[in-house]
């Protein structure tokens, strides 16, 4: 059964940010799957991208659906000469939310959050709402209203 609010919406609603909440009719299976549904091309899906840097101490990227991160260009930004994804278990851990659901939003605390200029491309654009099958779409202006003081960095390879 899918909620009709998440910790996400909640988050949004507290802040007064303008959103829809979209209920995907099945399974999301791929990117470009859920791009469809939605109404939207590939690019306008953010991903929110978990990553370790050491014991107990992550940050969250987002960057744009077909976009890979590069990571030599993630380490040099971050001073770090290791860098690897959160495992699945981390991810629960620390967002609280599954992989394919996470978003930077109604974390139960605060992550360090990177936008990659490729999420800047789009007007609208779809982020995880912390539900799988589910997501909150909202305009680049929100989202960045709603990120409040995020670093935003060029860490993109185009695919």
């Amino acid at each position: 059964m899918i909620p009709k609010s998440t910790p996400v919406t909640h988050a949004l609603d507290e802040m007064g940010t303008p959103y829809t909440f979209f209920v995907h009719p099945g399974p999301v299976k791929s990117l470009e799957q859920a791009a469809e549904e939605r109404g939207q091309r590939p690019e306008q899906i953010i991903r929110s991208i978990l990553f370790r840097l050491r014991q107990d101490e992550y940050v969250l990227v987002l960057t744009a659906g077909p976009q890979q991160i590069d990571w030599k260009a993630l380490r040099h930004y971050l001073g770090q000469s290791r860098v690897t994804m959160a495992k699945q278990d981390e991810v629960l851990r620390i967002t609280g939310y599954q992989v394919g659901s996470v978003s930077p939003f109604g974390l139960p605390q605060p992550i360090r959050t990177l936008v990659d200029e490729s999420v800047l491309a789009q007007d609208v654009i779809s982020i995880g709402s912390g539900v799988r099958s589910t997501t909150v779409i909202l305009t680049r202006e929100d989202l960045l209203q709603a990120l409040g003081d995020v670093e935003i960095v060029q860490l993109g390879q185009g695919k």
